[in-house]
């Protein structure tokens, strides 16, 4: 493969020609003995596993670092179970530095990482779309002998993709093509993210996106499920590994992600970002004259376009036409709908976004923290009006229990005072208490639940 053998010298080059930073050690605590049994995460390695998949559960992969640093304060020594859960977690949350400082730490144990953990890697590295190191991590494999798999060639055509690094994907399609491996649906997922990440935007984008589509019909060999049995038990999806749109939604039932729709997935994904309306409704008529029908996910990203170029209108009736159907429904067809709506912050579009949420309640189809939040958020930068979209999601979470994120609740609070408002109003004397409250333990770190 002789392109991927240059930019593997290449890299070796820029490896050599900069400072390498890497932080090393432990961090300790001086606390009492009691206090520190107070703060401990766990007491044996079984227990700590535990913990970790927890964490990465809670997308809480910032404290990863402290039940490492935990286990060694512990005198718990890892397992090769333990490193993977911790390079799992670091590449869900997108924290690269974290993610090499736990394999170096493993290396140092004497424990080796496998073609598992080097995919994990890379996909990390696509996540921070920083390919140079994806590279580089291919060329580690080699010297440690660790044999790549097509996983590892589909996360590094991928990480290339999001750096939209048009060349070396090409490069690396084809040698695979020249090693006899065929391309699969997320390979043209890649090429189409590829060209969309490529700056400018090819002037054939649409047309390169219609043919990937097209040709990710002709699977060969490798299109069989790639997803191996450690991946599946360790809840990462081929979704997820490859950094596609659908990555969050890929756990989904009930009709929301038609599996065989990747290419198109990403297709309708790439337009509604572009607010490419031609390429949107060129398609939905693909799709229409195979006769096939849109799912959730693609429904989504045709609303998110219609609303993103301004035409609301249509967004809308696309969103009527599927209730009309009597078919699966969820909140996230409801929140994008409103948030597309809120674009502009217009007398019109505030009041289609907070009718639209009423029906949502009518329905007893309720938000998570998440949706909730990215709401309040949006709703939360109107300047004029009557603020009602901001007060109705506000209320909307609250009579379910639901704190927002800080940062949600931060630009909700700062809208309230913008406003004449009574100092001791009862909304604006509740909504402070709880920004000061999320202040104090959020504060350093307001972008963690948003």
């Amino acid at each position: 493969m002789k392109f991927l053998q240059s930019l593997i010298a290449q890299s070796r080059y820029a490896a050599r020609t900069r400072p390498l930073n890497r932080v090393s050690g432990l961090r300790f605590f001086s606390v009492s003995t009691e206090e520190y049994s107070k703060r401990n995460y766990a007491n044996n390695v079984a227990e700590y596993n535990t913990v970790l998949g927890s964490l990465t559960a809670q997308r809480r992969n910032f404290l990863l670092r402290d039940v490492y640093d935990d286990m060694m304060l512990d005198g718990v020594k890892p397992t090769r179970d333990t490193f993977h859960s911790l390079v799992v977690g670091t590449m869900k949350g997108a924290r690269m530095q974290d993610a090499f400082y736990f394999v170096e730490q493993m290396k140092i144990m004497g424990l080796l990482p496998d073609v598992t953990l080097y995919n994990f890697l890379i996909s990390t590295c696509g996540k921070c779309k920083n390919s140079n190191k994806a590279i580089q991590i291919l060329e580690e494999m080699k010297c440690m002998e660790v044999k790549p798999n097509i996983q590892t060639y589909i996360c590094l055509l991928n990480a290339c993709a999001a750096d939209g690094r048009i060349d070396r994907v090409y490069a690396i399609v084809r040698d695979m093509t020249a090693a006899g491996l065929g391309l699969n649906e997320f390979c043209y997922a890649g090429l189409i993210v590829a060209h969309k990440n490529k700056k400018p935007l090819p002037d054939d984008f649409a047309a390169k996106v219609i043919e990937f589509v097209e040709r990710s019909k002709m699977w060969s060999s490798v299109e069989t499920n790639s997803a191996n049995a450690e991946n599946v038990m360790m809840g990462v999806t081929d979704e997820e590994l490859y950094n596609l749109p659908t990555a969050e939604y890929a756990h989904r039932r009930g009709g929301f992600l038609v599996r065989q729709f990747t290419a198109y997935h990403t297709a309708f994904h790439a337009a509604a970002d572009l607010k490419n309306v031609e390429l949107t409704d060129t398609l939905l008529d693909m799709l229409n004259k195979k006769g096939k029908t849109p799912d959730l996910f693609i429904l989504m990203q045709v609303i998110r376009c219609y609303c993103h170029a301004g035409d609301i209108e249509r967004g809308l009736q696309t969103f009527e036409n599927h209730l009309r159907l009597d078919r699966p429904v969820a909140s996230e067809l409801f929140v994008t709908l409103a948030e597309g709506a809120m674009i502009g912050y217009t007398e019109k579009g505030m009041q289609m976004a907070q009718d639209v949420l009423v029906r949502m309640n009518e329905r007893n189809i309720f938000v998570n923290n998440k949706l909730g939040s990215e709401l309040l958020f949006v709703a939360a930068g109107e300047k004029t009006g009557g603020y009602t979209t901001a007060n109705y999601i506000w209320d909307m979470m609250r009579a379910r229990g639901i704190t927002p994120s800080f940062p949600a609740v931060e630009a909700y609070y700062q809208g309230l005072k913008d406003r004449e408002i009574p100092e001791d109003d009862p909304r604006l004397v509740l909504v402070s208490g709880i920004y000061n409250n999320l202040s104090v333990r959020f504060g350093n770190r307001a972008n963690i639940n948003l």
